[in-house]
């Protein structure tokens, strides 16, 4: 048993996590100013344009900053766990687990790519891991 809640998908954000389950990251775009936003949001916080459409993203990106969660513990989890955030080449950040690196060869700056793993209840989500998939 999980504690782990089950996803909040509306219209404003469905579109990312039918990419996720696709093995696609889509950043949500203004389509008057042209503005990158995530989390998604039904307006522009720079123009407050209620209009948008999406792009992929490259996945690359660099390590901002994270954290390693060891209590409480959720069977849904290996722990200890890192999560990280990254920032994305397209000038977003997200936030997400790291799997297959050294929990003590993180750094700022090191670059890092998006992946996707199930998570709890069945669901994808985006996962950090060392470009082309290696371990460190």
């Amino acid at each position: 048993m999980t504690a782990v809640p089950r996803l909040t998908v509306t219209q404003d954000n469905e579109f990312w996590f039918a990419a996720a389950r696709e093995g696609r990251l889509e950043i949500q775009r203004c389509s008057d100013c042209g503005a990158l936003r995530h989390p998604p949001g039904p307006a522009c916080p720079k123009c407050r344009s209620f209009k948008w459409d999406t792009v992929e993203s490259s996945r690359r990106g660099t390590l901002h900053s994270w954290t390693v969660i060891h209590h409480p513990k959720d069977p849904s989890f290996d722990y200890p766990l890192a999560v990280g955030l990254i920032d994305l080449e397209e000038g977003i950040r997200i936030v997400a687990d790291i799997a297959g690196v050294e929990h003590d060869r993180l750094r700022i700056g090191m670059e890092l790519e998006v992946g996707f793993a199930e998570h709890a209840h069945g669901e994808i989500l985006p996962q950090l891991r060392l470009p082309g998939g290696g371990a460190a």
